[in-house]
C-alpha cells in the first residue's frame, strides 16, 4: 500500500496552501471542530482543578493547547495545509477574546469557569470543607506554605487559593503574641501521636485544631473527629 501511494512532492505550493481533493465547505467543518474542541478543553481544565495552572488563566492555557496542536500538525504533516491552520488560529483566538469579554460582563460565568478565591486556612486552622473541594492533598498545601516561609499554622491568619492556583497568605502582625499551631516541617510530621507522650497543647494533624492533651490519654478532635496529633510549635516567623 505504501508503494502504491502518491509520492509526496516537496514545495508543492498547491498542496501547501490547499489540500487536494478537499471541498471548500470543509473550512466550515474546521470552524465547527475548533468550537467543539475549545469547549472540551475549557471543561477539562475546569474539572481537573487548579493545580499546575499558576499564573496562567484557564483561557490562556486553552489557547496554548489549541494553537500548539494546530501549529505542530501544520509544521509536521505534509497533508495539513497552511490555510486550515490559519482558520484554526483565527477561530481559537476569536473564542479566546469572546470568553474574556463574557467573563468581564458576567462575573458568575467567570466564577464558574475560572473559579473564585477559596479560603483554606483561617486563624491557624484548615477549612476542611473548602480544602476537600479543591482536590488538594495535605502534602501539597504544606509544601505551598513552606515556600511562603511558614513553619507552623499558628503563624497563618488567612490563606486563600487564588483562581490562578497560587496561594496567598496573610500573617499575624509580628507585634502580636505567637499563636501555637500545627507544625508543617516534614521532619516534625513523621511521628503522629494517638496518645500524648507528655501533657500539653497538641494540634490535630488533619485540621490544625489545638487543645491540651493529658499524658497517655486518647483524644478525638472535636472539629474533624480525627485522632492523630502533634505537639504544637510556637516558633516565631522570620522577618
Amino acid at each position: 500500500m505504501l508503494l502504491a501511494a502518491t509520492p509526496l512532492v516537496p514545495f508543492d505550493w498547491h498542496r501547501i496552501i490547499w489540500t487536494p481533493r478537499t471541498p471548500p465547505a470543509y473550512l466550515g467543518e474546521i470552524v465547527f471542530r475548533c468550537v467543539v474542541m475549545y469547549f472540551i478543553i475549557i471543561i477539562a481544565l475546569r474539572v481537573t482543578g487548579r493545580r499546575g495552572v499558576r499564573q496562567l488563566s484557564i483561557f490562556e492555557i486553552s489557547l496554548v493547547l489549541a494553537l500548539g496542536s494546530a501549529a505542530g500538525d501544520t509544521m509536521f504533516y505534509g497533508t495539513t495545509s497552511l490555510l486550515y491552520a490559519a482558520v484554526v488560529f483565527v477561530v481559537v483566538t476569536g473564542l479566546y477574546w469572546l470568553f474574556n469579554l463574557l467573563t468581564r460582563r458576567f462575573p458568575r460565568l467567570s466564577d464558574w469557569l475560572e473559579g473564585k478565591p477559596v479560603l483554606l486556612i483561617e486563624d491557624g486552622r484548615i477549612k476542611l470543607e473548602n480544602f476537600k473541594q479543591l482536590r488538594l492533598t495535605q502534602k501539597e498545601l504544606f509544601g505551598e506554605l513552606r515556600q511562603q516561609q511558614v513553619e507552623h499554622l499558628g503563624q497563618v491568619r488567612l490563606a486563600y487559593m487564588e483562581a490562578t492556583g497560587s496561594l496567598s497568605v496573610y500573617f499575624y502582625p509580628t507585634t502580636d503574641p505567637v499563636q501555637a499551631g500545627l507544625p508543617i516541617r516534614p521532619e516534625r510530621c513523621e511521628r503522629l501521636l494517638r496518645r500524648a507522650d507528655t501533657a500539653g497543647p497538641h494540634a490535630c494533624y488533619c485540621c490544625g485544631h489545638v487543645q491540651h492533651l493529658a499524658t497517655d490519654t486518647p483524644a478525638t478532635c472535636p472539629g474533624c473527629l480525627r485522632d492523630e496529633w502533634l505537639p504544637v510549635s510556637t516558633a516565631e516567623r522570620a522577618g
